[in-house]
Formats: C-alpha cells, structure tokens, sequence
C-alpha cells in the first residue's frame, strides 16, 4: 500500500511539472513567427489559426474547402496576424503534402512551426472489415504528416523550429467504435515519438511536440458520438490554445484535459477494469 501510495504521489508531482510550462509561456514569443496550420478551416485547427493570428504571427492554412479557408484568413488579418494566406490542399493527394509545404516556405520566406492537425473522415461504427478506407485514412491521417515533415525538416533545422502534432488518446487507448482512426493516432505516436530520439541524437535543434487530446467539442466529434456516450467533451479553443503553448515551450508531450494524462499513467495496471469501463461507458445493442 506505502508504495502505491509513492507512486500515486510521484504521478500527481509529475502532473503538476507536465502542466507548470505553460506558465512559461511569452505570447511575444510568436510575434511574426512564420506558422503553417493544417486542418484550418474548421474546429481545432481554425481556433488555432485565430490564436496565432492574435499573438501576431504569420500564418498560412490549409484545409481541402478554398471558400472556408478564405474566411479563417480573412478573420486572420481581423485579429492581428502579420501575415495570413492560404492553400487548398487534399491531404489524401500523395502530391498535395508537399505542395503546401512549398507554397508556405516561398511565401513566408522559411518556416518556425509546423502544425499538423488535419484528419480524414471516418465512420463512428463498429469495423465493417473496409480495408480501402483504412488505406486511404492512413495516407491523410498518417502518411500525409511524414511528407510533409519530410518537406519541412530542412527549413526548421535553419530556425531552430518546432514540430507540432496533434494527436489523441486513441492513440494511447483503444476504444471501440474508432479502429481506422485509433490505427492512424498509435501510428503517429510510434513515429513521432521515435523523431524525437533521432533529432536529439543528431543534435539538430528542431523539437517535436506530440499533444495527447481527449474528446473536443468541434462540430464533427459531437455529431459523431450523438447517442452514444455522455462523456464530457471540451472546448476546441482551448484545446487550441493548449496546442499553442505546447509548441512553443518546446514540450516533448503535452495533455489536454488533465484526465488524458492520468489515463495515459494508469492504462496498463488494472485492463480488465479498464477495458470494462469503456465498454460500458457507450450505449450500444448488438
């Protein structure tokens, strides 16, 4: 009991420093830094944009709809960015992931953050076997994120940039209902996680930050769980913001809400009462 009681200090500790960064952070810090956005033209990535907007730096978005996109640039400009254009760009398009990253690079003249948020969409349902959407869901939610990293790499290497994944956690927690799209986030976990080793082991100075986050409630997420579960979902703003900081302090991991944390942490020590209460927690009949 005295050592499960260590350990659950020790975790509680450890929370509280995982979240302590974000005292640190300088909103000047952004100020004309060069940020490319993906997913921006709705949900988290669109308040993301507006928060970068708002602390002044220069942002390029992309999203596959040209109309929306405008908008969020236009709303941009409205709050104090110093820079805001845009390019459409389908990310299940193997040539587009490059192509975007180009066109940020030529019009911001180098690039300080690249913000991987996009996803394709995905069916809440139990698998129907559909090995064809779980490919193509891999190539925009997976596969996509490494060209463009691929892309980017060399021009953060000259700033010193940052790497920002959005992530989730399922990608560190299965559940049912999601498998194409828990595929796509324990992917990301796997090869991002493996990016940081290799850039510090290289000594380059370009960090990778991997924010683990729970249920957001973006337009698309409430549609989805609509009947199935009661479990609380939180604002895309300030997931959005927590994203922002997370970047720029540089962090290895953040988590947002705290229970993504915690969830993470305990996982593995009880999975059979894990594994029974998220299956109890959706409303399903067979």
């Amino acid at each position: 009991m005295r050592f499960r009681a260590k350990i659950l200090a020790l975790s509680v500790v450890t929370a509280i420093m995982a979240y302590s960064w974000r005292d640190t952070f300088v909103a000047e810090s952004l100020r004309g830094a060069k940020v490319l956005v993906t997913g921006a033209s709705t949900g988290i990535g669109e308040q993301m944009a507006y928060h970068y907007a708002s602390f002044g730096a220069q942002i390029i978005i992309t999203a596959r709809r040209e109309n929306v996109l405008k908008k969020v640039a236009e709303k941009c400009l409205e709050l104090g960015a110093q820079k805001a254009l845009y390019v459409p760009g389908d990310m299940s398009n193997t040539t587009d992931p490059e192509k975007v990253v180009k066109f940020a690079v030529e019009a911001l003249g180098g690039l300080d953050y690249l913000v991987l948020n996009h996803i394709g969409p995905s069916p809440f349902a139990m698998w129907d076997g559909d090995v064809e959407h779980v490919r193509w869901l891999m190539q925009v939610n997976f596969l996509s994120y490494l060209q463009m990293t691929s892309s980017a790499l060399p021009h953060l290497e000259k700033t010193g940039g940052s790497i920002v994944v959005v992530s989730s956690m399922l990608g560190k927690m299965c559940t049912p209902f999601v498998g194409p799209y828990t595929a796509t986030k324990f992917s990301l976990s796997g090869f991002f996680g493996t990016l940081q080793h290799e850039l510090a082991m290289q000594r380059k100075n370009v960090t990778v930050t991997i924010c683990v986050l729970g249920l957001i409630d973006t337009q698309s997420a409430m549609d989805k769980i609509k009947g199935y579960t009661s479990m609380k979902a939180y604002p895309a703003t300030d997931a959005a913001l927590h994203i922002i900081k997370a970047g720029a302090t540089r962090q290895r991991e953040s988590f947002y809400p705290l229970y993504t944390y915690f969830g993470s942490l305990f996982r593995d020590w009880f999975p059979f009462l894990r594994d029974l209460f998220i299956q109890n927690s959706y409303n399903y009949e067979p």
